[in-house]
């Protein structure tokens, strides 16, 4: 593989900084020397030393080329969205704007006024042509669908404008400091040390997990690694364990002998089920997942004990 980039000493402009993995993002980016700018519609849930906040409506393409013109980023990271997987049609516009919207202007101010690189967030929901969703290709979700419309974007920006862009398809992230306690990792660890019986689907998706602070690292290599431009980089460890697996774990590693009520809420239609195809992305990154499960479950556990909250605080 060619020589990384070194981003010491360069700018990036990070797009949900306040978020699950635009924090770690950011602390990594300003740990690695770089001058880290978050642009975001409203304050960040908590300060993040070293990052300047612009606050810019990302759906509005005059206000965010202001914000361009700025900053001058020599690196963009695209981590931003309307992060809600539900079905129902009130997610429809929300994901579109969120998704769809925000991504296509920082695209087209890309190739406008230029930056070394731009890092998209993709998402294991995407239907993905070129596997198991050859026949069909139907999106499972709103948000499905807007994230494989910003991908297919992401790809034509490339071929015809030469736009240096690369994606990163994000399988299940978690760890510390996922503000969303209603996802399932943060929801069962909290309801565990409160002594509640976490109410669940039946778990049986099976989840490709990867460790939040190893999908930092690949994302910054995503940045960083030459000849990766209009392309498609799978971030996972290439294992599956349902959700029921990941929630065991915990019950496990908690011990208070509370037992989480299986098949109380109802699973989602149209689940995707798939592996990160690990094998691509080593030999585009030489990156690996380093986290066992257990390891990271464990890791997760101790944070929330230390912040029932969800918070630094």
């Amino acid at each position: 593989m060619n020589e990384s980039i070194s981003l010491a000493g360069k700018k990036a402009l990070v797009t949900g900084a306040g978020g699950f993995l635009g924090s770690h993002l950011c602390a990594a980016l300003v740990k690695a020397g770089v001058e880290v700018h978050a642009a975001a519609r409203r304050e960040l849930p908590e300060p993040i030393e070293g990052v300047r906040l612009h606050r810019v409506d990302l759906v509005d393409l005059d206000a965010v080329r202001r914000v361009f013109l700025e900053v001058r980023p020599g690196f963009v990271f695209h981590m931003a969205g309307y992060v809600y997987g539900a079905r129902s049609l009130e997610h429809i516009h929300p994901s579109l704007a969120g998704n769809l919207s925000t991504t296509v202007n920082l695209l087209t101010l890309v190739a406008e006024l230029g930056c070394e690189r731009i890092v998209l967030a993709g998402s294991l929901e995407e239907p993905d042509e070129d596997g198991i969703f050859a026949a069909g290709c139907v999106p499972s979700s709103p948000y499905a669908a807007a994230k494989y419309a910003g991908s297919c974007y992401a790809r034509m920006f490339h071929a015809l404008y030469q736009v240096p862009v690369v994606i990163g398809r994000i399988f299940m992230a978690y760890g510390p400091a996922q503000r969303d306690l209603k996802k399932l990792i943060p929801y069962t660890i909290l309801s565990l040390a409160e002594g509640r019986a976490p109410k669940l689907g039946s778990g049986s998706r099976p989840l490709d997990w990867v460790y939040v602070d190893d999908a930092t690292k690949a994302f910054l290599l995503l940045a960083q690694t030459p000849g990766l431009d209009g392309q498609t980089i799978e971030i996972g460890t290439g294992e599956l364990h349902t959700a029921r697996e990941a929630v065991e774990i915990i019950v496990g590693l908690m011990g208070n002998g509370t037992t989480p009520e299986y098949g109380s809420v109802s699973d989602r239609k149209l689940e995707v089920a798939r592996a990160a195809n690990v094998a691509a992305t080593e030999k585009a990154l030489s990156w690996r997942a380093e986290v066992s499960l257990r390891e990271g479950l464990a890791r997760t556990i101790e944070w929330y004990r230390r912040h029932p909250t969800g918070t630094d605080k």
